[in-house]
């Protein structure tokens, strides 16, 4: 009865492991969706841009301020100078739809209202970005199924335990799925908004 007990808890563990594990991926779902840009300008549009910082891709947000002067303005001030040029390439290749300026010193943006064609761009960008984020989760799940299948038969764990463990391993997961669903759902919503 010892080894059902240990084994219990190394379920519970591969359990709670798999619900920290989705928490993340939700987490990561929330970064990602406030990069992409509804109408107004915000910092975090730019941070998954990378410039070529003496020859190490580095996020601009580390190597710059970014504020927000106006709703409709990003500006960015290098704290080196001499990545101007830089940033403001990895800017425009970064496809963001984003036409930076700069007078050499700190480089402007001027968020352009969205077009009727890059929303739909946009609400794409959004699902697709959900999409990776269910995947990630049914891939959690799958990996804790299997781990649990593999204890019962080793006979670390009875049926009925381990039939538990994948209950509360699904529950989890759908939970968690729905969850992605709200946050895109709200995500789109913003960008759908005028």
């Amino acid at each position: 009865a010892t080894t059902l007990h240990m084994s219990q808890e190394d379920m519970d563990l591969i359990t709670m492991d798999a619900d920290e594990r989705m928490d993340k991926t939700i987490s990561n779902l929330g970064e990602n969706l406030q990069t992409i840009r509804t109408g107004r300008a915000n910092p975090n549009m730019l941070d998954r841009v990378e410039a070529d910082y003496y020859g190490a891709m580095t996020p601009i947000s580390q190597m710059a301020t970014i504020s927000v002067p106006s709703s409709q303005q990003l500006q960015i001030s290098p704290f080196d100078k001499g990545s101007v040029a830089d940033i403001e390439k990895a800017i425009i290749y970064a496809g963001l739809g984003f036409t930076p300026t700069s007078d050499g010193n700190v480089i402007r943006i001027n968020i352009p209202q969205l077009t009727e064609e890059r929303r739909k761009d946009l609400l794409k960008q959004c699902k697709s970005i959900g999409e990776e984020a269910k995947v990630a989760i049914r891939n959690i799940r799958r990996d804790c199924v299997d781990s649990i299948k593999k204890m019962e038969k080793a006979g670390d764990l009875g049926k009925d335990q381990a039939l538990d463990g994948i209950d509360s391993v699904q529950k989890s997961t759908d939970d968690h799925v729905k969850s992605v669903d709200g946050n895109v759902g709200k995500k789109e919503k913003e960008v759908a908004t005028l």
